[in-house]
């Protein structure tokens, strides 16, 4: 059966809620405009649905050159999509100390109120250079905001296998892939050592290992056990429980929904 994108997802702020896309840029770091803000707390750190689960009900929307968040409990706030203004901040994602440029008072004040926590919204400029974990960079490839690689990608195929193990089905915005593809074989993404797309060379590099952030409802921002349970009884490997795949990339271009996928070569197990 033929590999096609079914879906393509950006997430402009990170945790925060995504936008489906019929088409998308493909730049060095990952999709346009996929995770090139951050929150940040007093000290610097990243915030996430991780412990601010309420993230997940704060939606973004591209309107012109505009980025507008919404609470779905009312109210917006607006930021350019590319910003040419502000402080320059160094901020910590996990183990990386990167440089980003704080927003506006009046962007950051939304935000506080809307978490209930003091924290800034902060962008991250062409000249901030994240590199990817050198333990699996292939050619010195850098990432935005997201946790460690430029690309997330997941099959229709192995939700739906998730799904069948389920009392109450999850949908596939639990796991925030950036692709999700139709017409594999449930987590045959796991074997996809490089594949290409509109002559865009993609590589695996390893499994993505989830958190309790797949355990909260998008919609509502309530946690339970599941799907994590679940998904620790048959994808479990040492410590960590592995649904999808991370990928880095070469070349840049676009990407569609219905784009074919030819894999080129993959992992010997």
């Amino acid at each position: 059966m033929s590999l096609s994108i079914k879906e393509l997802n950006i997430y402009p702020v990170k945790s925060l809620a995504g936008i489906s896309l019929q088409e998308a840029m493909v730049t060095d770091r990952g999709l346009q405009h996929d995770r090139r803000w951050v929150l940040v707390s007093d000290d610097n750190v990243f915030l996430s649905q991780r412990n601010h689960a309420r993230m997940a009900l704060l939606k973004p929307e591209i309107v012109g050159d505009r980025l507008r968040i919404t609470s779905r409990e009312g109210g917006a706030v607006e930021i350019p999509l590319e910003p040419n203004g502000g402080d320059e901040v160094r901020i910590e994602v996990w183990d990386d100390t990167c440089e980003g440029m704080v927003m506006s008072a009046v962007v950051n004040h939304w935000f506080s109120s809307q978490l209930g926590q003091a924290c800034r919204l902060v962008y991250m400029p062409d000249r901030s250079r994240r590199k990817v974990d050198p333990r699996y960079a292939r050619d010195g490839e850098v990432v935005s905001f997201a946790d460690g690689y430029p690309f997330l990608i997941l099959s229709e195929a192995s939700l739906d296998g998730l799904n069948q193990r389920l009392t109450t089905p999850v949908p596939i915005n639990r796991f925030r892939a950036n692709i999700i593809i139709d017409g594999a074989r449930a987590h045959e993404e796991d074997d996809w050592k490089e594949f290409l797309v509109n002559g865009i060379q993609f590589f695996g590099v390893k499994p993505c290992a989830r958190c309790q952030v797949v355990t909260i409802d998008q919609e509502n921002a309530l946690a339970s056990k599941e799907p994590l349970a679940t998904l620790s009884q048959y994808r479990r490997e040492g410590n960590k429980v592995l649904f999808g795949m991370n990928l880095l990339h070469k070349g840049q271009g676009s990407l569609r929904q219905g784009d074919m996928l030819r894999v080129t070569s993959r992992f010997s197990r």
